[in-house]
């Protein structure tokens, strides 16, 4: 059968296909084969995820198991028996089955195997997302996977044998399928991005009465918290908590929320200067650590030190390095500390 497929050659080298769709652990030696599936909340990327699983196995485990975990958590309409005890009750799914299949097959098929990325499915309120790590075909477009095309498979030894056991056809119509099966259930009309990576956007039926209470901000408490940090630059999430009466993961929460939207804005870099109200352009510096003047007046007698080299007594706790470089993004943006090659 291999001979038949061409994935093993004259010597009896196995192809890399040959791994991917019958090895019983291709991620041993492919380890970014796998498929990511996450759920969200809401519209955008944020935190609790109400689930999120990494499935591993061959190319066709792969399609199978994040097929189920979008079906399984998308809704399901269910009629009334026609006639009799032993009639099928009529369902049916929120999204299309044989759209998401297929969008989750040509993620699998089609990807950049070279690439460290994995293929990742997102599925949000509004809309489930396919990502594929790889880029359309030299000649083919965006625009043209609207139409008929011609088939391009980027990983051919894989195309074929899924062709042969159902899982893709080989004409080319795969992403016409998708725009079909949405239309005919009434959603709107898929789209598709190219940038670093392929992505495929089918799009829900979600009234806003469905949007769980327990997600939606209350706008209240979001003006409060903006009154709270412009009266207190330096206030704490526990205090913020505290007055507020809510969980410091709730304010947390808010905080992501507000810099989303765009009305709260963190400056500097990773570990940020302050925060920038984006309504009044109101900027709030982070408080300074205690121990900046020391380092400060250090850093002129040896200036090109590394944070481990840097000998002063308040830092002979652990992790020194992390105190440095919390010092050297808490200074004011003057630039008093600048950092070398």
């Amino acid at each position: 059968m291999l001979t038949h497929l061409d994935l093993i050659d004259e010597n009896g080298r196995l192809a890399n296909a040959a791994i991917l769709l019958f090895g019983k652990k291709p991620q041993k030696y492919f380890i970014t084969s796998e498929v990511k599936c996450v759920q969200f909340y809401g519209d955008v990327v944020e935190k609790p995820m109400p689930a999120y699983q990494i499935y591993r196995g061959d190319v066709f485990e792969l399609v199978d198991q994040a097929t189920s975990f979008v079906m399984s958590r998308i809704y399901n309409w269910v009629g009334t028996r026609a006639e009799g005890e032993k009639a099928d009750i009529p369902t049916r799914p929120e999204l299309p089955i044989d759209a998401v299949k297929e969008a989750i097959v040509n993620a699998v098929c089609h990807r950049d195997y070279t690439s460290n990325a994995s293929v990742q499915i997102m599925l949000f309120r509004n809309r489930l997302e396919v990502w594929n790590p790889g880029t359309l075909p030299y000649g083919l477009t965006v625009h043209k996977l609207h139409g008929p095309h011609k088939l391009l498979p980027t990983n051919p030894l894989l195309a074929d044998p899924m062709y042969w056991n159902g899982y893709i056809e080989k004409v080319g119509t795969g992403t016409e399928d998708i725009i079909n099966k949405c239309r005919e259930y009434g959603l709107k009309s898929p789209e598709f991005y190219q940038e670093e990576d392929f992505r495929v956007v089918i799009w829900r039926i979600i009234e806003e009465q469905d949007v769980p209470k327990a997600i939606q901000s209350d706008p209240n408490n979001e003006a409060r918290l903006l009154e709270l940090i412009t009266e207190n630059p330096s206030v704490s999430r526990a205090e913020l908590a505290k007055r507020l009466d809510l969980s410091e993961r709730q304010i947390r929460k808010i905080i992501d929320q507000l810099r989303n939207v765009g009305k709260l804005k963190r400056e500097g870099g990773k570990f940020g200067n302050g925060l920038l109200l984006k309504n009044n352009k109101t900027y709030i510096p982070f408080p300074q650590p205690p121990f900046l003047p020391a380092v400060l007046s250090a850093l002129p007698e040896s200036p090109y030190s590394s944070a481990f080299r840097l000998k002063l007594p308040i830092f002979s706790l652990p992790r020194t390095h992390c105190r440095i470089r919390y010092v050297s993004f808490s200074v004011p943006p003057e630039a008093i500390l600048a950092r070398s090659a």
